[in-house]
Protein backbone atom coordinates (compact mmCIF):
# COMPACT_ATOMS: atom_id res chain seq x y z
CA UNK A 1 0.00 0.00 0.00
CA UNK A 2 1.35 3.39 -1.07
CA UNK A 3 0.08 5.96 1.49
CA UNK A 4 -0.30 9.89 -0.28
CA UNK A 5 -0.56 12.40 1.98
CA UNK A 6 -1.37 16.17 1.52
CA UNK A 7 -4.42 14.75 -0.17
CA UNK A 8 -6.14 17.88 -1.26
CA UNK A 9 -2.88 19.14 -2.92
CA UNK A 10 -2.66 19.58 -6.89
CA UNK A 11 0.93 17.25 -6.70
CA UNK A 12 -1.20 14.67 -4.37
CA UNK A 13 -3.96 14.05 -6.60
CA UNK A 14 -2.38 13.38 -9.55
CA UNK A 15 -0.42 11.19 -8.02
CA UNK A 16 -3.00 9.10 -6.99
CA UNK A 17 -4.52 9.40 -10.01
CA UNK A 18 -1.05 8.38 -12.12
CA UNK A 19 -0.52 5.16 -9.24
CA UNK A 20 -4.21 4.23 -9.49
CA UNK A 21 -3.88 4.42 -13.27
CA UNK A 22 -1.54 1.57 -12.81
CA UNK A 23 -3.00 -0.76 -10.72
CA UNK A 24 -1.08 0.26 -7.37
CA UNK A 25 -2.72 0.41 -4.49
CA UNK A 26 -3.42 3.63 -3.05
CA UNK A 27 -4.78 5.06 -0.23
CA UNK A 28 -4.86 9.12 0.40
CA UNK A 29 -4.72 10.79 3.49
CA UNK A 30 -5.84 14.29 4.46
CA UNK A 31 -6.90 16.42 7.63
CA UNK A 32 -9.84 16.62 5.99
CA UNK A 33 -10.71 13.67 4.06
CA UNK A 34 -14.35 14.21 3.74
CA UNK A 35 -13.10 16.97 1.11
CA UNK A 36 -11.47 14.33 -1.44
CA UNK A 37 -12.55 13.14 -4.42
CA UNK A 38 -10.31 10.46 -5.56
CA UNK A 39 -10.37 8.14 -8.42
CA UNK A 40 -13.21 5.45 -7.70
CA UNK A 41 -11.30 2.52 -4.94
CA UNK A 42 -9.05 4.60 -3.54
CA UNK A 43 -9.77 4.74 0.09
CA UNK A 44 -9.35 7.98 2.07
CA UNK A 45 -7.90 8.20 5.58
CA UNK A 46 -8.15 10.80 8.12
CA UNK A 47 -4.10 12.00 8.24
CA UNK A 48 -3.61 15.40 10.29
CA UNK A 49 0.47 16.01 10.14
CA UNK A 50 0.46 17.63 13.38
CA UNK A 51 -1.46 15.20 15.12
CA UNK A 52 0.34 12.02 16.23
CA UNK A 53 -3.25 10.09 17.62
CA UNK A 54 -4.16 9.51 13.40
CA UNK A 55 -0.85 7.77 12.60
CA UNK A 56 -0.81 4.28 13.25
CA UNK A 57 -4.43 4.08 11.39
CA UNK A 58 -3.14 6.02 8.36
CA UNK A 59 0.24 4.13 8.23
CA UNK A 60 -1.71 0.57 8.77
CA UNK A 61 -0.14 -1.99 6.27
CA UNK A 62 1.63 0.77 4.38
CA UNK A 63 4.95 0.25 2.14
CA UNK A 64 5.74 3.95 0.67
CA UNK A 65 4.97 7.22 1.82
CA UNK A 66 4.34 9.97 -0.15
CA UNK A 67 5.22 13.23 1.76
CA UNK A 68 4.73 16.89 2.12
CA UNK A 69 5.04 17.57 5.35
CA UNK A 70 5.97 20.74 8.40
CA UNK A 71 8.48 20.03 10.77
CA UNK A 72 6.15 20.17 13.58
CA UNK A 73 5.93 16.54 14.27
CA UNK A 74 8.12 14.84 11.60
CA UNK A 75 10.08 12.84 14.72
CA UNK A 76 6.45 11.28 15.33
CA UNK A 77 5.66 10.29 12.24
CA UNK A 78 9.01 8.85 11.07
CA UNK A 79 8.47 7.02 14.38
CA UNK A 80 5.08 5.47 13.49
CA UNK A 81 5.97 5.11 9.96
CA UNK A 82 9.02 2.43 10.59
CA UNK A 83 7.30 0.67 13.82
CA UNK A 84 4.14 -0.09 10.89
CA UNK A 85 6.77 -1.50 8.10
CA UNK A 86 7.03 1.25 5.92
CA UNK A 87 10.06 0.69 3.95
CA UNK A 88 10.46 3.58 1.72
CA UNK A 89 9.56 7.14 1.72
CA UNK A 90 9.32 10.15 -0.69
CA UNK A 91 9.74 13.19 0.32
CA UNK A 92 8.86 16.38 -1.78
CA UNK A 93 10.75 18.80 -0.02
CA UNK A 94 12.99 22.13 -1.41
CA UNK A 95 15.60 22.83 -3.29
CA UNK A 96 16.13 26.34 -0.26
CA UNK A 97 17.74 22.99 1.34
CA UNK A 98 20.76 23.74 -0.72
CA UNK A 99 21.11 27.14 0.06
CA UNK A 100 24.76 28.57 1.75
CA UNK A 101 22.48 29.39 4.87
CA UNK A 102 19.89 26.89 4.78
CA UNK A 103 19.82 26.07 8.61
CA UNK A 104 19.01 30.11 9.52
CA UNK A 105 16.82 30.89 6.79
CA UNK A 106 12.93 29.50 8.21
CA UNK A 107 11.63 28.04 4.87
CA UNK A 108 14.34 26.38 4.20
CA UNK A 109 14.42 24.93 7.94
CA UNK A 110 11.62 23.64 7.93
CA UNK A 111 12.37 21.29 5.08
CA UNK A 112 16.09 20.59 6.50
CA UNK A 113 14.32 19.33 9.36
CA UNK A 114 12.28 17.20 8.10
CA UNK A 115 14.91 15.51 5.78
CA UNK A 116 17.20 15.31 8.44
CA UNK A 117 14.72 13.52 10.21
CA UNK A 118 14.24 10.60 7.79
CA UNK A 119 17.49 10.50 7.13
CA UNK A 120 18.50 9.78 10.71
CA UNK A 121 15.66 6.46 10.26
CA UNK A 122 15.98 3.23 9.01
CA UNK A 123 13.48 3.80 6.24
CA UNK A 124 14.88 4.62 3.11
CA UNK A 125 13.97 7.98 1.84
CA UNK A 126 14.28 9.66 -1.95
CA UNK A 127 14.36 13.44 -2.00
CA UNK A 128 12.43 15.46 -4.69
CA UNK A 129 13.77 19.35 -4.22
CA UNK A 130 11.62 21.82 -7.13
CA UNK A 131 13.13 24.96 -6.97
CA UNK A 132 9.19 26.75 -7.20
CA UNK A 133 6.64 25.74 -7.71
CA UNK A 134 4.67 26.85 -10.57
CA UNK A 135 1.51 27.51 -8.81
CA UNK A 136 3.17 30.03 -6.82
CA UNK A 137 1.38 31.88 -9.26
CA UNK A 138 -2.13 31.53 -8.14
CA UNK A 139 -1.50 33.91 -5.42
CA UNK A 140 -2.07 36.56 -7.98
CA UNK A 141 -5.43 35.25 -9.06
CA UNK A 142 -7.46 37.63 -6.71
CA UNK A 143 -5.97 40.93 -7.78
CA UNK A 144 -5.97 40.18 -11.94
CA UNK A 145 -9.37 38.74 -11.67
CA UNK A 146 -9.98 42.25 -9.39
CA UNK A 147 -8.35 44.42 -12.80
CA UNK A 148 -6.01 45.54 -9.78
CA UNK A 149 -2.06 45.56 -10.55
CA UNK A 150 -0.07 42.59 -8.77
CA UNK A 151 2.25 43.96 -6.12
CA UNK A 152 5.77 43.07 -6.42
CA UNK A 153 8.54 43.82 -4.17
CA UNK A 154 11.34 42.54 -7.10
CA UNK A 155 9.16 42.17 -10.27
CA UNK A 156 12.50 41.24 -11.85
CA UNK A 157 13.32 38.01 -9.50
CA UNK A 158 14.03 34.97 -11.08
CA UNK A 159 12.21 31.47 -9.98
CA UNK A 160 12.17 28.30 -11.78
CA UNK A 161 8.53 27.45 -12.19
CA UNK A 162 7.64 23.77 -12.23
CA UNK A 163 4.32 22.43 -12.90
CA UNK A 164 2.52 20.03 -10.70
CA UNK A 165 1.95 17.52 -12.82
CA UNK A 166 5.88 17.16 -14.09
CA UNK A 167 6.50 17.15 -9.73
CA UNK A 168 3.72 14.51 -9.95
CA UNK A 169 5.28 12.30 -12.42
CA UNK A 170 8.68 12.47 -10.82
CA UNK A 171 7.30 11.42 -7.62
CA UNK A 172 5.58 8.03 -9.55
CA UNK A 173 8.77 7.69 -11.00
CA UNK A 174 11.02 7.25 -7.97
CA UNK A 175 8.11 5.19 -6.16
CA UNK A 176 7.68 2.18 -8.89
CA UNK A 177 11.64 2.69 -10.19
CA UNK A 178 13.42 1.12 -7.68
CA UNK A 179 16.91 2.19 -9.32
CA UNK A 180 15.74 6.11 -8.32
CA UNK A 181 15.35 4.89 -4.80
CA UNK A 182 16.96 6.87 -2.07
CA UNK A 183 18.21 9.54 -4.62
CA UNK A 184 18.30 13.33 -4.20
CA UNK A 185 16.90 15.06 -6.88
CA UNK A 186 16.40 19.01 -7.85
CA UNK A 187 13.84 19.64 -10.03
CA UNK A 188 13.06 22.77 -11.97
CA UNK A 189 10.98 24.18 -14.97
CA UNK A 190 12.45 24.56 -18.15
CA UNK A 191 13.11 28.36 -17.92
CA UNK A 192 14.26 30.51 -15.27
CA UNK A 193 11.81 33.27 -15.74
CA UNK A 194 11.07 36.79 -13.32
CA UNK A 195 7.88 37.54 -12.00
CA UNK A 196 7.33 40.07 -14.97
CA UNK A 197 8.13 37.34 -17.56
CA UNK A 198 5.76 34.93 -15.70
CA UNK A 199 3.01 38.09 -15.59
CA UNK A 200 3.22 38.18 -18.83
CA UNK A 201 2.50 34.74 -20.34
CA UNK A 202 -0.32 35.05 -18.04
CA UNK A 203 -1.65 37.66 -19.50
CA UNK A 204 -1.37 36.82 -22.91
CA UNK A 205 -2.89 33.33 -21.83
CA UNK A 206 -5.90 34.93 -20.77
CA UNK A 207 -5.95 37.32 -23.58
CA UNK A 208 -6.53 40.77 -21.21
CA UNK A 209 -3.41 42.90 -19.86
CA UNK A 210 -2.70 42.36 -16.46
CA UNK A 211 -0.45 44.81 -14.90
CA UNK A 212 2.38 45.21 -12.19
CA UNK A 213 3.16 47.81 -9.62
CA UNK A 214 6.72 47.67 -7.47
CA UNK A 215 6.08 48.19 -4.12
CA UNK A 216 8.33 48.47 -0.74
CA UNK A 217 9.35 45.44 0.96
CA UNK A 218 6.79 47.27 3.94
CA UNK A 219 3.81 47.34 1.36
CA UNK A 220 3.94 43.97 0.30
CA UNK A 221 4.69 42.72 4.41
CA UNK A 222 1.48 44.57 4.89
CA UNK A 223 -1.03 43.37 1.98
CA UNK A 224 0.41 39.76 3.27
CA UNK A 225 -0.03 39.83 7.26
CA UNK A 226 -3.58 38.13 6.93
CA UNK A 227 -1.59 35.13 4.96
CA UNK A 228 1.74 34.62 5.62
CA UNK A 229 3.55 35.17 8.99
CA UNK A 230 6.25 38.29 9.08
CA UNK A 231 9.35 35.58 9.51
CA UNK A 232 8.49 33.73 6.63
CA UNK A 233 7.62 36.72 4.48
CA UNK A 234 11.07 37.87 5.68
CA UNK A 235 12.64 34.72 4.27
CA UNK A 236 10.67 35.28 0.78
CA UNK A 237 11.68 38.40 0.33
CA UNK A 238 15.47 37.78 0.89
CA UNK A 239 15.20 34.52 -1.24
CA UNK A 240 13.51 37.39 -4.18
CA UNK A 241 15.85 39.82 -3.14
CA UNK A 242 18.77 37.43 -3.79
CA UNK A 243 17.59 36.53 -7.39
CA UNK A 244 17.00 40.07 -8.51
CA UNK A 245 17.87 40.07 -12.31
CA UNK A 246 19.99 36.71 -11.86
CA UNK A 247 18.59 33.82 -13.85
CA UNK A 248 18.69 30.72 -11.56
CA UNK A 249 20.08 27.51 -12.17
CA UNK A 250 18.29 24.80 -14.08
CA UNK A 251 18.42 21.01 -13.77
CA UNK A 252 17.35 17.94 -16.26
CA UNK A 253 15.83 15.98 -13.42
CA UNK A 254 12.37 16.00 -14.62
CA UNK A 255 13.39 14.90 -17.95
CA UNK A 256 15.74 12.22 -16.17
CA UNK A 257 12.67 10.93 -14.08
CA UNK A 258 9.94 11.46 -16.77
CA UNK A 259 11.46 10.56 -19.86
CA UNK A 260 10.03 14.21 -21.21
CA UNK A 261 11.20 17.94 -20.78
CA UNK A 262 9.67 19.72 -18.13
CA UNK A 263 6.93 21.71 -18.98
CA UNK A 264 6.68 25.47 -19.74
CA UNK A 265 5.24 28.42 -17.40
CA UNK A 266 2.93 28.87 -20.32
CA UNK A 267 1.73 25.67 -20.48
CA UNK A 268 0.59 25.68 -16.65
CA UNK A 269 -0.69 29.12 -17.54
CA UNK A 270 -3.27 27.59 -19.58
CA UNK A 271 -3.88 24.59 -17.37
CA UNK A 272 -5.11 27.19 -14.88
CA UNK A 273 -7.11 30.26 -16.82
CA UNK A 274 -9.76 29.63 -15.34
CA UNK A 275 -8.41 30.58 -12.14
CA UNK A 276 -7.37 34.01 -13.15
CA UNK A 277 -10.48 34.72 -15.15
CA UNK A 278 -13.40 32.73 -13.75
CA UNK A 279 -15.03 34.99 -10.14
Amino acid sequence: MILITGGRGAVATRLTTLLHDAGLPVRLGSARPEDLSPPAGVPTVRLDLTDPACFPAALADVTSVFLYASSERITDFVHHAHLAGVEHVVLLSSAGVLGPDAENDPLARSHLDVENALLASPITTTILRPGSFASNASAWAWAMKAGRPISLPFPDAHTDPVHEADLAEAAHAVLVDPRHRGGRFTLSGPRSLTFTQQIDQLAAVIGRPVRAERVTREQWKREMADYIPDVYAEALLNWWESNDGKPVALTSAVEELTGHPARPFTVWAADHAADFTTA
